[in-house]
C-alpha cells in the first residue's frame, strides 16, 4: 500500500466510524423498543438530536472552569482517536502501531478522569455523586479490561491490536478455548464502560441510581452534543475491539482495496447482530444495586484471569 493510499484508507475509517456510531445507537434503542412492545424510534433519531443541539445555546454556569467547557472536545477527541486507529476495515493502516491495546485503556481513562473532574467542577451533588460512581467503577473494569485482552495478546504474540486480527484471522484457522472465558468476560466490561444494563441505565434520571447521565447535568446545547456523540463513538469503539479480538474475520488485510467492500459488509452485518444481542440483554436483564458491581466486574476479571491460564495450560 502505498503512502497515500494508507492515508487515504485511515482518514475513511475514522470518518466512517465518527459517522456510523450513532447509526449503531439508534439501532440498539430501535430494537430494544421493538422488544419491549414499544413504538420504535427513527434509527436517524441521534442525528436529528445532535443537529437541534448545536443550534441551540450552550448555557454555562457562572462559578464554571476552563476545564468544564473543554471537557466536552477531550472527550470526543479521545473516542475519536480510539476509533480511528482500531483496526475497523482493515490492518496495516499508517496508525496502526499505536492501536496497541494497553494505549488504548490509557486513552479510555484519560476521559474518564476529564469527565469526573468536570462533573466535579461546578460544585453539584450530583456530578460528585456520579463522578464517585464513574471512578469506582473505571477502577474495577479497566483491570478486566486489560487482562482479557492479554489472553488474544498471548496467542498473537503481540499486543497491537493489528497483530492480534492477523493472527486470528489471516493465518490458519484454530480453536482457542481461552477465547472464550475473555469474550465473555469482555462483554461484561462493554456494559459496566458503556454505562448499560445491569451497571447502569442510558436512559435514566433517577438520582439514586443514574451514573453517566449524573456527570452530564450541567451541560447543555453543542457541549452535550459532543458528550453524546463521544458515547456512541465509544459503545462503536468497543464492539470493534471485540470483533478484532473474537470476530476478527472480514476485516481486510493490509493494502487489500478490493477487499474493501467486504470489509463494510462484514462490519455491517457484526454491528447489526451485536446492537441487536445488546438490546436483548439490557431487556432480559434488570439493574444491579451499585454496591453489586464490583462484584460484577469482579467476576469479568476471574473469567479473564481463568481465560489467560487456560490458554497456558492448552498451550503446555
Amino acid at each position: 500500500m502505498s503512502e497515500s493510499a494508507g492515508i487515504g484508507f485511515q482518514i475513511l475509517q475514522s470518518v466512517f466510524a465518527v459517522l456510523a456510531a450513532p447509526l449503531l445507537v439508534g439501532w440498539v434503542n430501535q430494537c430494544r423498543a421493538w422488544l419491549q412492545n414499544r413504538s420504535a424510534p427513527s434509527i436517524w433519531l441521534p442525528y436529528r438530536t445532535f443537529a437541534k443541539l448545536f443550534h441551540k445555546d450552550a448555557v454555562i454556569a457562572h462559578q464554571a472552569s476552563p476545564l468544564f467547557r473543554l471537557t466536552p472536545y477531550v472527550l470526543f477527541g479521545c473516542m475519536w482517536l480510539a476509533a480511528g486507529i482500531v483496526p475497523v476495515l482493515a490492518t496495516g493502516l499508517p496508525f496502526a502501531p499505536a492501536a496497541d491495546i494497553i494505549a488504548l485503556v490509557g486513552v479510555f481513562a484519560l476521559a474518564r478522569v476529564f469527565s469526573a473532574l468536570a462533573a466535579m467542577d461546578i460544585g453539584t451533588s450530583f456530578g460528585g455523586l456520579g463522578a464517585r460512581r464513574e471512578m469506582l467503577i473505571g477502577f474495577l473494569a479497566e483491570p478486566a479490561m486489560l487482562i482479557t485482552m492479554f489472553t488474544a495478546a498471548f496467542i498473537s504474540g503481540s499486543t497491537q491490536l493489528t497483530t492480534i486480527v492477523d493472527t486470528l484471522a489471516h493465518r490458519e484457522f484454530a480453536i482457542y478455548p481461552s477465547l472464550a472465558f475473555a469474550a465473555v468476560a469482555f462483554l461484561m466490561v462493554l456494559l459496566a464502560e458503556n454505562a448499560r444494563i445491569p451497571i447502569d441505565n442510558p436512559t435514566t434520571h433517577l438520582e439514586l441510581t443514574m451514573v453517566h447521565e449524573a456527570m452530564i447535568l450541567e451541560y447543555s446545547a453543542r457541549h452535550l452534543a459532543l458528550i453524546e456523540w463521544a458515547v456512541a463513538i465509544k459503545l462503536f469503539t468497543y464492539m470493534t475491539i471485540g470483533f478484532a479480538l473474537f470476530l476478527p474475520w472480514g476485516i481486510a488485510e493490509a493494502g487489500a482495496w478490493e477487499m474493501l467492500p467486504l470489509a463494510f459488509v462484514a462490519l455491517a452485518a457484526k454491528l447489526l447482530a451485536a446492537g441487536a444481542g445488546l438490546a436483548l440483554l439490557e431487556t432480559l436483564l434488570a439493574k444491579l444495586r451499585l454496591f453489586l458491581a464490583p462484584e460484577f466486574l469482579s467476576t469479568a476479571f476471574l473469567l479473564g484471569v481463568l481465560g489467560m491460564l487456560t490458554h497456558f495450560l492448552v498451550k503446555g
